[in-house]
């Protein structure tokens, strides 16, 4: 998988990301204008996050038992408004594509090292597959594939094999059958197709 892929896949991630965080915030501007309470909530959970930071980083002594009772009262508040209103709890919140890696296409691990999301993943594997044409395997498989189409003449002169053109296909297509049924095989070598396209 080239680079240039990966990085066209990424642009499209920071769009996505983008998009739902502008979304939330029209919703947030437009509920607050309606429900001006909301917004007040909202203030005050801010600020009580930003005089935690504070503290902490002054080694103030705050009781850590009445910040909770504060965050969880503000948020229940906030939680019954948007009840009444019949929203979901999560209105307020961007909407990503991808709750795991909110739509940037990496996630932490447990050693807080940044890997690949799945969903990324996908879309390059999604990516690959397209390229490989690959995506019509309903219709272009060995059981649609039709053997009557190449000749049973052997031409010698024109073909340089002393066997028709459709027992060679057949020996081909047996051949490939075989790569397939021992892909995973160690000893298993490579196929190699050759030659113009239409060639036999």
């Amino acid at each position: 998988m080239s680079n240039e892929i990966l990085h066209s896949l990424l642009k499209e991630y920071e769009k996505k990301k983008l998009r739902a965080e502008l979304e939330a915030e029209k919703r947030k501007e437009q509920l607050y204008k309606k429900i001006p309470q909301l917004e007040q909530i909202e203030e005050q959970l801010n600020h009580v996050a930003i005089s935690t930071a504070k503290n902490i980083l002054l080694d103030s002594t705050f009781s850590l038992d009445e910040l909770n009772k504060t965050i969880e009262n503000l948020k229940s508040q906030k939680y019954s408004i948007l009840k009444d209103s019949n929203l979901p709890f999560d209105y307020l919140e961007p909407f990503y594509e991808c709750s795991v890696c909110k739509d940037t296409g990496y996630i932490s691990n447990d050693n807080n090292k940044t890997k690949m999301c799945h969903c990324l993943k996908q879309k390059l594997l999604d990516v690959s597959f397209n390229k490989s044409n690959l995506s019509n395997l309903e219709k272009e498989n060995f059981d649609k594939f039709n053997e009557n189409l190449f000749s049973d003449e052997v031409d010698l002169a024109k073909f340089h094999f002393n066997i028709s053109p459709r027992e060679n296909i057949k020996n081909i297509k047996q051949k490939c059958i075989e790569f397939i049924e021992n892909f995973d095989q160690p000893d298993t070598k490579n196929l190699l197709f050759s030659g113009n396209t239409g060639l036999r």
